[in-house]
């Protein structure tokens, strides 16, 4: 995994902090103020690739809904390919969420 260059106290503390979140509310308000709107946006964009790309749209499809980059889509794609199934895993758990 990429992310184990970075493994440590301080992500821990970050992962930590975001599973202590109770709910969507408590999530905007931690967000909003640790990053940026564009890296909040990014970050979520991301997610709607990957749910996107599941569901079989084109990259055409996905960069004119999202305004993501080809190279974006391109990086998700790769990720729901060859990475760690987390995209697959987070995905499922909300959908399942829903049908509760």
């Amino acid at each position: 995994m990429q992310i184990d260059k970075l493994r440590g106290k301080t992500l821990d503390q970050l992962f930590e902090a975001i599973l202590s979140l109770k709910n969507v509310e408590e999530c905007y308000e931690f967000f909003d103020d640790l990053a940026t709107m564009n890296e909040v946006q990014s970050l979520a964009q991301r997610l709607e690739v990957a749910r996107m790309l599941r569901e079989g749209f084109t990259y055409h499809k996905i960069e004119t809904e999202t305004g993501a980059s080809t190279a974006t889509i391109s990086r998700v794609k790769r990720c729901l390919n060859y990475g760690n199934d987390a995209y697959t895993l987070a995905l499922d758990r909300v959908q399942e969420k829903k049908i509760e």
